[in-house]
């Protein structure tokens, strides 16, 4: 069994990105660990999410893959030390490095995406571009270790790509 860090939003994470992956996730045996800067998440819709551990806690030697979620409250990542310090380690120590909806911005932005075929929610496709990737436009992207995804309805399709992508 794997273990996933899931990074959420303090405020405004898209709440069915984060349920969708997490329940494909965890429906093929892995184990999903939410994290975030509070130790209490709002999503934009209302969910509430008591953390597993907060951001700055985050060990890359505890977890097997990383788990950016999209919505609105990912831009509070967009240009976070530590969250890009957290994607750059992910990515470098060779584990799957994933992003979903606005969130691969994050990846794009750390550095992550230079040359990578990538997807995300078309607003910030600019980002990924401007920071050296093939932006697609596909509902999920796999390119090695960077998996992205564009929005709410490809969640559940991500978490499955990321499960079977786990070593």
């Amino acid at each position: 069994m794997s273990k996933v860090l899931s990074v959420i939003a303090s405020e405004d994470f898209q709440d069915k990105e984060y349920e969708d992956s997490k329940d494909a996730i965890e429906a093929a045996g892995h184990e999903v660990i939410t994290t975030s800067t509070m130790n209490i998440a709002t999503g934009k819709f209302g969910l509430e999410v008591e953390v597993d551990i907060l951001l700055s806690d985050v060990d890359v030697d505890d977890f097997d893959a990383i788990l950016f979620v999209g919505g609105p409250g990912s831009e509070e990542y967009f240009d976070d030390p530590t969250a890009l310090n957290l994607a750059q380690d992910f990515y470098n120590a060779g584990k799957l490095t994933t992003a979903i909806c606005a969130a691969p911005a994050i990846l794009a932005n750390a550095g992550v995406l230079d040359e990578k075929n990538a997807t995300c929610w078309d607003g910030v496709s600019d980002i990924l571009i401007d920071n050296g990737a093939n932006y697609t436009g596909k509902s999920v992207e796999i390119d090695g270790l960077v998996i992205t995804a564009d929005g709410p309805m490809s969640a559940s399709k991500f978490g499955m790509a990321i499960s079977d992508n786990l070593n």
